[in-house]
């Protein structure tokens, strides 16, 4: 009688090879197609500010006269106007402080209670948390101009009208950046709270030392949108505000524009300069605000 023997077990031969799938290349006409739309977009936005610029080396009333263009007459060309800026402009340089400071405290301050806002929606569990946050989602949906009376009288009410406060409180909680950060936060795995509560961290050091870390893009990204809002804010700082001397730029700016005379030279070169800011803030966090959006918006 004969006995079989066991066929010997095959080595591991580990896991199969993936079959890679290669990728997509676009032709050399599709890329030529792209990037002549991207510069034809990238030349529509560049067009007005090149306008701005040739207006601020002439002087006001040929503007006036001739209107806004892209060349330059250089009979009539100086650099009078930036002179006059930095020489003579009245208070413009106290309306460009004005909106530095009103910009960064609100910008800063949204930033953080916003941030607060969204990371309770995003890692906690509370009573009525879905119906406050379809609160939120309605609040996008209103516009801030049937807001503005009821946010009128309350500020009136509580006697903080004419203040940087009036125009910085009524947006710290600010729904669209709300929506955004916790859309990020919910891509976040909760195993990271759990880490920082094994290592006895606080609530509020879990927050500042493992997630704020985190949020670095969407924080740039909001950062930017928000700066940008906050600066360029027109109706609101218009309500609330009565000194000149607290004026915002842009109120100090329309101020230039009156029936018994229109300063036309400092108002293009205002204009040009209060780009400035929001350019060089764009700059620095670009790359965080590509990432940012990226995120924000396939997260959640």
């Amino acid at each position: 009688m004969t006995t079989t023997q066991p066929s010997p077990r095959p080595a591991n031969p580990g896991p199969a090879p993936t079959r890679r799938t290669p990728k997509k290349t676009r032709t050399l006409g599709q890329r030529i197609f792209l990037y002549a739309v991207f510069a034809f977009a990238v030349l529509l936005c560049l067009i007005p500010l090149w306008a701005i610029l040739m207006a601020t080396f002439q002087p006001g009333n040929m503007v006036f006269r001739n209107g806004l263009n892209l060349g330059l007459d250089f009979s009539s060309a100086g650099l009078q106007n930036w002179v006059m800026l930095f020489t003579d402009s009245g208070s413009y340089f106290v309306w460009f402080g004005n909106s530095l400071i009103i910009t960064l405290l609100q910008t800063a301050g949204t930033l953080l209670v916003s941030s607060f806002v969204a990371y309770g929606f995003a890692m906690y569990e509370f009573r009525f948390k879905t119906a406050l946050f379809v609160c939120v989602l309605i609040i996008l949906t209103i516009p801030f101009e049937m807001l503005m009376l009821p946010l009128y009288v309350q500020i009136n009410n509580w006697k903080m009208s004419d203040s940087y406060l009036a125009i910085i409180l009524p947006f710290l909680a600010s729904a669209t950046t709300i929506f955004f950060f916790r859309q990020f936060l919910r891509g976040m795995p909760r195993d990271i709270l759990e880490a920082g509560r094994i290592d006895g961290v606080t609530e509020f050091g879990i927050f500042f030392r493992l997630i704020l870390p985190l949020m670095k893009p969407a924080i740039a990204a909001m950062a930017i949108l928000n700066a940008m809002a906050s600066w360029n804010n027109f109706l609101w700082p218009l309500l609330v505000l009565r000194t000149p001397g607290k004026y915002t730029l842009p109120i100090g700016l329309n101020t230039l524009l009156t029936p018994y005379g229109n300063d036309y030279s400092l108002l293009f070169i205002g204009a040009f300069f209060s780009i400035i800011p929001i350019l060089i803030l764009f700059l620095l966090f670009q790359r965080f605000f590509i990432e940012g959006m990226t995120a924000g918006a396939v997260k959640g």
